[in-house]
């Protein structure tokens, strides 16, 4: 057991005997107490020694670790709280501390109907009765849609990585005529543009998949999973979006936003490396370094008529030709005439 676990231990034993109304404990007492304590969460003979619990006392009467626990020696031997309403478990918070905690429970509570935080129900209503939340209407309101296709697949996906277990999934991408199981080793959840995805590492290279396309999980307990250790905020760093190409290399963009939409990218920016090149009084150049990907093609496209990619000469090209192809199809649309 670590000596941390073993100081936490200690305190709450302590605790429990200095708020003990009917009870007289000496400095041996509560040595005994602790000792005792320790052996029942280890199963074995723990001695706690005499200088263990006299820094254990002096750490909770001072601001170490918040608690300034008024503990008191009466009659030249017994261990009591000066005060005996307190514990070190009962939380000091002031009138600011308390709004604080608020708005944080305002904010979980907009989660309660997502699948994967139903266990923090009991938990949030905890908060709300300890500090007496109000029941205002929530402020901050987080982009989220319960209904979406595939969450209910998250609590696994999500215990199987935490508890490193191989995954045989029937999965049907957008543009496959039959459904096909793909024996992964999940690393990772992302979401995007509210929507999941599962990183994984499958036949040695990383894919994604989108939970919304996964028809049924199952786990495999006869192969050894891989753990690739995956860092999100590394692994995700040069790119828009969620598609990684571990061979590609980030690339520099240049992109023109004209004057009206320009204020909207500096203060959103498309990528963390954005900076501007260029500005005057019809708009700005910008520059970000990442990989081209679907998702930041299906980004800049959607600024329209607002931005003009200039580099790189193949990304330029293609977004001349989506917008060509766009041309093409509204000429060629037929509307039925409304009655």
């Amino acid at each position: 057991m670590s000596s941390n676990k073993n100081a936490l231990i200690r305190y709450k034993t302590l605790d429990k005997c200095l708020k003990n109304k009917y009870r007289k404990y000496t400095l041996e007492d509560l040595i005994d107490e602790c000792s005792e304590a320790l052996f029942e969460f280890e199963g074995k003979e723990s001695y706690v020694s005499k200088r263990t619990v006299q820094l254990d006392l002096q750490n909770m009467r001072s601001e170490k670790f918040g608690y300034e626990a008024p503990i008191e020696v009466y009659e030249r031997k017994y261990y009591r709280y000066s005060d005996p309403e307190y514990s070190i478990h009962n939380i000091s918070v002031n009138e600011s501390d308390l709004k604080a905690m608020n708005n944080a429970v305002q904010i979980l509570k907009q989660f309660k109907d997502f699948s994967m935080f139903k266990e923090m129900n009991g938990v949030i209503q905890k908060l709300e009765d300890s500090i007496h939340a109000t029941s205002q209407k929530s402020i901050i309101h987080l982009d989220k849609n319960e209904q979406l296709k595939g969450l209910e697949h998250i609590d696994i996906l999500y215990e199987s990585i935490a508890n490193k277990k191989v995954l045989k999934i029937l999965y049907k991408s957008f543009t496959a005529r039959e459904s096909n199981i793909f024996t992964v080793h999940p690393q990772l959840l992302k979401e995007f543009n509210n929507r999941w995805f599962l990183i994984c590492l499958y036949k040695q290279k990383m894919y994604n998949l989108a939970l919304d396309r996964m028809e049924s999980i199952e786990t495999d307990d006869s192969l050894l999973y891989i753990d690739k250790d995956l860092d999100g905020d590394e692994y995700f760093k040069d790119i828009v979006g969620v598609t990684v190409a571990e061979s590609m290399d980030p690339r520099n963009v240049v992109f023109w936003v004209d004057s009206g939409n320009a204020p909207y990218v500096k203060t959103k920016p498309l990528h963390k490396s954005q900076e501007i090149l260029k500005e005057d009084r019809d708009g700005t150049l910008f520059k970000i370094c990442v990989q081209i990907n679907f998702e930041l093609e299906r980004l800049l496209l959607g600024f329209g008529d607002s931005l003009i990619v200039h580099k790189p000469k193949k990304l330029r090209l293609k977004m001349e030709e989506k917008f060509r192809a766009g041309i093409k199809n509204y000429q060629n649309l037929i509307v039925p005439e409304e009655n």
